[in-house]
């Protein structure tokens, strides 16, 4: 598959990039972020994969985060696709900011119209990795994944409903319980219909009741002062007990943020090189 490059920076004695390919899951044209530590030129490295939140591309973690210093002196390759499909001209799509248009919630729409392209899911997991893998030197067998909000939904998701694929898992401020909150059951509806037994395959706090093993180490940064915890939109005790009750490890930090909302970038700069560190532990060789 024909990757186009679309900026290259020098960043840490890395290099921080930008490439444009067309995918066949979603059938449009996708972006995706990718840094390539110094390592990258002389050996394979592990692939740690970030998943953005709702109204994001893939530049708002690779030039809001300050990940790269950290990912150079671990050696670890970060990938940051965009969060959703885009142009491809399904009525309504862009007529809300926590629907459609940067808002895929990483999942496998089975409604019309939704269906032939919202395949957020199935993009991450397969189509993206095996595009990585071919066309940089990665090591397929270390790979872990965090993300913020609707993305921190997205990686705990991705963890549980694969276990062994992912070394580590992280999120800040996660949407914890989809079926249960506003954006969830907006977006869980639209692309999955009404049935709510559908949207469970799709929710933290349903999928680790069934998780199969306790070999998955949780690390999830929530801010205080959070508006979007306070309106019951991230519901992270709900997760937090059903992880305590099948003894699945879970770091819960619920922290003080500088800022008020705890829910934007300045956040995720200020705990993003803990979370690195988290998951260096479990990529290193």
């Amino acid at each position: 598959m024909a990757l186009k490059q679309v900026s290259s920076n020098k960043c840490f004695e890395g290099f921080q990039k930008v490439f444009e390919h067309d995918s066949t899951e979603l059938k449009c044209k996708m972006k995706f972020g990718i840094y390539l530590p110094p390592k990258a030129e002389t050996g394979k490295c592990p692939v740690l994969y970030w998943l953005s939140g709702l109204t994001c591309t893939e530049q708002n973690f690779i030039t809001k985060a300050g990940f790269q210093q950290a990912a150079a002196e671990h050696g670890l390759i970060v990938v940051a696709p965009d969060t959703s499909p885009r142009g491809c001209n399904i009525e309504g799509e862009d007529e809300s900011w926590d629907f459609g248009t940067g808002a895929g919630f990483y999942v496998d729409a089975t409604e019309d119209p939704w269906k032939t392209n919202y395949r957020m899911y199935s993009y991450i997991k397969d189509e993206l990795p095996k595009l990585i893998n071919a066309n940089f030197p990665t090591d397929p067998e270390r790979m872990s994944i965090f993300g913020h909000s609707m993305g921190g939904h997205g990686a705990l998701i991705l963890a549980l409903k694969n276990p062994g694929k992912y070394k580590s898992v992280s999120a800040f401020a996660p949407i914890c319980n989809p079926i249960q909150c506003q954006w969830g059951k907006k977006a869980l509806g639209g692309y999955l219909g009404s049935d709510v037994s559908k949207w469970e395959a799709y929710d933290a706090t349903q999928l680790v009741k069934s998780y199969p093993d306790s070999h998955l180490d949780i690390l999830i940064d929530q801010g205080k002062d959070d508006q979007f915890l306070s309106a019951g939109q991230l519901l992270p005790d709900n997760f937090i007990a059903a992880c305590t009750e099948q003894k699945i490890p879970v770091v819960f930090r619920l922290q003080q943020a500088s800022c008020f909302c705890s829910h934007c970038y300045f956040f995720i700069a200020t705990f993003i090189n803990d979370h690195i560190k988290h998951h260096a532990k479990y990529l290193s060789a």
